[in-house]
């Protein structure tokens, strides 16, 4: 450890403060705001903020997707995602996606021409599809993903062809097995639910889920525990080449103007770090989450005399994927998707339960 922290301090050596509102151009620290710094001094109050989080979670051992799903996965990579919560679909089959791709295409026409009704398909504007995902599926008893697509059709292209896809939105359970087998047979749990497209469009879609499945839809947040944990796994995961630098964002409370800190890593110092901590490649556990954050807080003091603990992770980023608080997830690495996907399926059923 001591030498994984030696490695990482001395790339930081030439890490620097850069001037507020403007990004830094090296691994360092940037401070976004309006105005200057306040002086006042920060009171840090430490406790032990991963009370509630599990004690520990098994890295999952996922083969790699077969090479005809890659072209439909990819879809899903490079693209920020909103992220919601929902309960089980009522009387969902996957039967009947057909049907349920002409419903939504009719509902969206109504919806934007206030509730007049729509018959023929012709005159849609959007054509909704929905698809099976099975590449997501790991193992037999999950319940298969599914993937919403809306694409505008263009006036002046072939009625038969489909249009530029503007919005899309992708149900999972990944490997969330103990929850489908505890759902009544009626009901099809599928509980994150991945949004990419505008809100006016979101808005009919949630809607119309609602009224057709008898389901809520809400926001899932992230709070900075599981950012913690998702930098911290994250991190360690071994990468043919980085693409990224391993960044934390930091909103500072109880400031006259918006002041946010951020704090980049080389990701081989990050993974080193991770590597020097973890006692059980197949396992992350609580107390090395906290030792890695602790870590990575003791060393930027030590640089400059900031306390990160009393402000507040809003943002993590890596070569696997990034997250916000605010629910935004940008997934970079098809041979983690699940991996990602595994962690926001457990996030949102802590929501719904």
């Amino acid at each position: 450890m001591a030498e994984a922290q030696r490695r990482e301090m001395n790339t930081s050596d030439t890490k620097r403060v850069s001037p507020a509102g403007r990004k830094a151009t090296d691994h360092g620290v940037n401070f976004t705001n309006t105005a200057c710094l306040s002086r006042g001094v920060v009171s840090v109050r430490r406790g032990n903020v991963f009370s509630q989080t599990p004690a520990k979670r098994v890295i999952l051992q996922i083969p790699h997707v077969q090479e005809k799903a890659d072209l439909q996965l990819n879809l899903l990579l490079g693209k920020q995602w909103t992220l919601y919560a929902v309960t089980p679909l009522y009387k969902f089959s996957y039967g009947q996606m057909q049907s349920y791709s002409k419903q939504l295409s009719l509902f969206i026409a109504a919806e934007k021409q206030k509730g007049l009704a729509v018959e023929a398909e012709s005159d849609l504007t959007y054509i909704v599809k929905f698809s099976s995902v099975p590449a997501l599926k790991t193992t037999e008893h999950e319940q298969e993903s599914v993937l919403i697509q809306i694409a505008e059709r263009s006036q002046v292209a072939d009625d038969n062809k489909g249009g530029k896809v503007v919005w899309m939105g992708l149900f999972c359970c990944t490997c969330a097995n103990d929850i489908v087998e505890n759902v009544m047979e009626e009901f099809t749990c599928l509980p994150l639910f991945l949004v990419h497209g505008t809100k006016r469009l979101s808005d009919h879609v949630e809607a119309w889920l609602q009224q057709t499945f008898d389901c809520c839809c809400s926001p899932l947040h992230i709070n900075p525990i599981s950012l913690a944990w998702m930098v911290a796994m994250w991190s360690g995961y071994n990468m043919d080449r980085y693409t990224v630098a391993t960044e934390l964002t930091f909103s500072v409370p109880c400031t006259a103007y918006p002041l946010d800190i951020s704090y980049a890593i080389h990701p081989e110092d990050a993974k080193a770090l991770w590597d020097s901590i973890q006692s059980i490649q197949e396992e992350v556990r609580q107390e090395e989450v906290e030792l890695f954050m602790e870590c990575l807080y003791n060393h930027f003091h030590r640089h400059f005399k900031i306390h990160l603990s009393a402000s507040r992770l809003v943002k993590i980023s890596t070569s696997v994927a990034s997250a916000h608080s605010s629910g935004k997830i940008k997934i970079l690495h098809s041979q983690y998707l699940i991996r990602v996907l595994s962690l926001l399926t457990e996030l949102a059923i802590s929501k719904i339960l």
